[in-house]
């Protein structure tokens, strides 16, 4: 079975906010539906998070080496696409746009041999998983109330992130913590995410220090990005030091990025994007390399159904991982499968048994958004 053809459908029309300084708009393109067609009309799905203009120009670069190639080897196929394309984008948009291939190429596998991705990886350690609600920060009242509708649809995770935190006083970020805890309750796992990835990002050391102890009061699960995602020294100082664990991670590329990190004793946790990362077997390695200096394995996820398939399937072949996220309120998660995601009386989420990624996708609703058609619909 040989690769025939791949494809871009870039998601637009309700993108949802990210909470970045420059801020997005429901028409802004960062999340890539990718199809790997193969020439026994079999496709494939990934998902890419970067804009359709970057992957489309990405593909064009590494159609040579991808074209005739066989589809049911995606370990082999993904590396050799890393390794001819060292020196034009490794870890920006080609290193993501692999990323999208080779979460195809494990579903093209997993229709092929009749297994979801999670067996074929090693084996399923569990058949369902926490997902923490991913939501923005706002004002204490707004942030309470949108909680409170969200442990409603059954959530018992939460992760609150970016916004004002860290950006205007340390009274009104104990304020936006104390006031999620209190509406969660203390029975809920709730998570701080800084977002020190965002631009021009002035948390320092110190005032993560603070933090990280205020956090600690209010029994917070885990602080992330709490600095600048190239501060690997401070990174190192802030987990000795700190009372709560501390993640990160998301926005690094490639296995050899995650090395010092994990090896130096930066996080707690360690969230890489299978959509960035290099894909589902890029994100394994790395996995199975934090397993070793033991530093948990939890993936970041705001991304589309596609890339919560794929996650899916990666922590069912890892028996520590607890949680996977879950990006709230964006039809490119809800929308997009025929089969809506439902949490059981528990608050966890299913994982899908099916063959690949397990999942179908709503082609009315691709359409919607891409302005395309499916191949296979």
């Amino acid at each position: 079975m040989k690769i025939a053809e791949i494809r871009a459908l870039g998601l637009r029309g309700s993108t949802p906010q990210g909470g970045w300084m420059d801020e997005l708009a429901p028409d802004d393109c960062v999340h890539t539906i990718i199809e790997v067609i193969t020439d026994e009309e079999i496709t494939g799905l990934g998902s890419v998070f970067t804009s359709v203009e970057l992957v489309e120009a990405s593909l064009q670069v590494l159609r040579p080496h991808y074209i005739g190639e066989s589809a049911i080897e995606p370990e082999r196929v993904s590396e050799k696409l890393h390794q001819h394309t060292f020196w034009q984008g490794r870890g920006g948009s080609i290193t993501h746009t692999i990323s999208g291939i080779d979460i195809a190429l494990w579903d093209v596998l997993g229709q092929v041999t009749g297994q979801p991705i999670g067996r074929l990886l090693g084996g399923r350690y569990k058949e369902r998983i926490k997902p923490y609600a991913s939501l923005l920060m706002d004002e204490p009242q707004v942030m309470a109330d949108h909680l409170q509708e969200v442990k409603a649809q059954g959530f018992r995770a939460f992760k609150i992130g970016w916004g004002p935190f860290g950006r205007s006083n340390d009274k009104l970020d104990e304020a936006i913590v104390r006031a999620a805890r209190d509406a969660v309750g203390p029975d809920c796992d709730l998570m701080v995410d800084a977002g020190g990835s965002d631009a021009y990002w002035r948390g320092d050391l110190k005032w993560a220090l603070r933090t990280a102890h205020m956090l600690a009061g209010y029994d917070v699960t885990w602080f992330e990005e709490a600095l600048r995602p190239d501060d690997l020294d401070e990174y190192i100082q802030l987990r000795r030091l700190s009372p709560v664990p501390i993640s990160g991670g998301e926005v690094l590329t490639r296995r050899q990025a995650f090395q010092p990190w994990l090896s130096q004793g930066a996080f707690d946790i360690v969230q890489p994007d299978v959509t960035k990362v290099g894909g589902i077997s890029e994100e394994r390695r790395i996995a199975w390399m934090a397993d070793e200096y033991n530093v948990q394995f939890v993936p970041h996820g705001w991304n589309t159904a596609i890339g919560l398939a794929a996650d899916l399937q990666l922590v069912s072949a890892f028996p520590g991982t607890r949680w996977v996220e879950y990006l709230t309120g964006s039809p490119y998660i809800d929308e997009l499968v025929i089969e809506p995601w439902r949490l059981d009386a528990d608050g966890m989420l299913a994982i899908p048994a099916g063959p690949g990624l397990g999942i179908k996708l709503n082609p009315d609703a691709v359409e919607r958004y891409t302005g395309r058609r499916l191949s296979a619909s």
